[in-house]
């Protein structure tokens, strides 16, 4: 059972499931730091979880949690690992024998572990406040004042307000919703002096309000960066996934005056990913949003800024500035740019489907439904890694998952991990050679009808849910007549664009293009947009970290 005393301070919660020690630990901490912080003690990682999820809706702060290592159930590592999704900025601090120093030490690569402290810690002048000094200094120096909580009213079945629960979701800004038909939606709905008619209703923690928002008033409402400080920078980053994140913190990191712009949210298709397991240097896995979060935070704190919500639709380049033009008609300018725009799912053409998108039919992995996934058949098309990951997340809930590809195996486009899993999960089936002929409903996604590839075979099945992740549609029209392209859209860089090793027949330098650069000088392309590139999240932080040291190759060459 946790502990809690006044409400009104900063927390420090320990957890440790003997009750001596658990008592030792608040005790010492108490003596210590009870005057400036509150000390939340439990004595089991699930009652620890429930206090953090009670105290972020109240809106405290936690600033140091301590964790026992050997807990049954749920040890200190799986604890922390839960604990970072509610608190991401509280560091983080193993209690462990001095047998369990290896897998302390692993934990610092799985949660980002701060410190791990031996047992018995006496004397604590010694031992234990030295390292919680240290780490409330560091959490102090961080930015991570209590955010209020939005308030979003809306209906099951409403695309918007789908979207805006995945755009909030995406953007980590905390939201409680309510369904329109509960009585708390209906009293929220009437005290806006709304009627119900146009949804979603977004409620801010001052009381402001807004009825259907749109992406960029959303965004500015809630308290997001949509407009730059500067008219010129360094460096432009347009787009905000794995790529674009990379470039942002080298760039930064390294002095230049860095802006990432992101139309929708950081972090790209793999920032909607529930679990990513072969990213270098987390052998437990990481969620998208915990890789997003964390290289965000890193990019901002090197200084970079970030823009949300914000639609490019123009690139212009006059002698050595390269402009930017927003659909809003504003404009930044900068030295060099990075395209990482990344691609988006492909819309899966068949009749009804595009009626019922947001209602039932989703591109992507959209998270924030899966909670109502809980009990019902799920249908998923597509077998590269996205849509792999996608059927282990959801199957922890479903009742029955089904992944429907075109092909006859899932090996042509889906890593040998996740296919093991999937063949491992008893409620996940592959069924090859097949394809969604049409989708039925009124109001939301009610059937679908599935068609098998050699027979032309027919079979109508109920389903509520399904999930699109076929192909990907690089975002480059914008950059038609401006930057060379291939035949499918993704930008063209360096080698590939040589013919006979001779440059574009518009290239003015009397150098040859740079490995990732286009044709237009000091404009650079990075991750999935570019031609040819591995479509994997580790060769796409790869490529926006070379893609700043050939943007400083540039530089110092104009």
């Amino acid at each position: 059972m946790a502990q809690a005393a006044s409400p009104a301070r900063t927390v420090i919660l320990t957890v440790d499931d003997d009750p001596g020690v658990s008592r030792a630990v608040a005790r010492d901490l108490r003596r210590r730091y009870g005057e400036a912080y509150r000390i939340v003690r439990a004595e089991s990682g699930e009652a620890a979880l429930e206090a953090l999820r009670e105290l972020k809706l109240r809106g405290d702060q936690v600033a140091v949690i301590l964790a026992d290592y050997r807990m049954p159930q749920m040890n200190g590592i799986e604890f922390l690992e839960q604990a970072i999704d509610v608190y991401p900025g509280a560091r983080r601090v193993l209690l462990t024998a001095y047998a369990d120093t290896s897998a302390a030490i692993d934990a610092i690569n799985v949660i980002d572990l701060d410190h791990y402290l031996l047992k018995p810690w006496d004397p604590p002048e010694e031992k234990l406040y030295p390292v919680v000094d240290d780490l409330l200094d560091a959490w102090r120096a961080s930015d991570y004042r209590p955010v209020g909580v939005c308030k979003v009213v809306g209906h099951r079945w409403s695309a918007r307000s789908s979207g805006v629960r995945e755009f909030l979701a995406r953007n980590q800004v905390p939201y409680r919703w309510y369904s329109s038909d509960t009585p708390e939606g209906v009293r929220l709905l009437a005290a806006a002096g709304q009627d119900g008619e146009r949804l979603p209703l977004v409620i801010t923690p001052d009381g402001t309000s807004l009825v259907e928002p749109e992406d960029p008033d959303l965004a500015a409402l809630v308290g997001l960066a949509t407009t730059p400080t500067e008219d010129f920078y360094d460096l432009v980053v347009i787009g905000g996934g794995p790529a674009g994140l990379g470039a942002a913190v080298y760039g930064a990191s390294e002095g230049l005056r860095t802006v990432l712009v992101e139309r929708s949210a950081t972090g790209g298709q793999a920032g909607q990913s529930s679990r990513i397991e072969n990213y270098l240097g987390f052998p437990d896995g990481v969620s998208g949003a915990q890789l997003t979060d964390r290289a965000r935070r890193q990019a901002t704190r090197f200084g970079a800024e970030i823009l949300t919500a914000r639609e490019v639709i123009g690139l212009d380049v006059t002698g050595a500035s390269r402009t930017i033009r927003f659909s809003d008609g504003s404009a930044i300018a900068a030295h060099s740019v990075i395209l990482a725009t990344g691609v988006s799912y492909r819309q899966l053409e068949a009749p009804g489907l595009a009626d019922l998108t947001g209602c039932g039919v989703f591109y992507g992995s959209a998270l924030t439904e899966a909670a109502a996934c809980q009990g019902h058949d799920v249908y998923i098309v597509g077998g590269a890694n996205s849509a792999g990951q996608a059927a282990m997340f959801l199957a922890r809930g479903a009742k029955s998952v089904t992944i429907l590809i075109r092909g006859s195996s899932l090996s042509a486009s889906m890593s040998a991990y996740l296919i093991q899993q999937i063949a491992d999960a008893p409620n996940i089936s592959v069924r090859p050679g097949t394809v969604v002929e049409a989708a039925h409903g009124s109001d939301h996604l009610e059937q679908l009808t599935l068609r098998d590839v050699e027979s032309g075979h027919t079979e109508l099945v109920d389903a509520q849910w399904i999930f699109v992740f076929i192909g990907a549609a690089p975002l480059t029209d914008w950059l038609e007549g401006t930057v060379l392209r291939d035949a499918r859209g993704f930008i063209m860089a360096g080698p590939d664009m040589t013919l006979d090793g001779q440059p574009p027949a518009d290239w003015e330098l009397d150098r040859p293009p740079y490995h990732l650069e286009t044709n237009v000088p000091g404009v650079f392309v990075a991750g999935d947009a570019r031609a040819e590139s591995a479509k994997r999240v580790a060769s796409a932080v790869g490529e926006g970290a070379m893609a700043v040291m050939l943007v400083h190759r540039y530089l110092e060459q104009s």
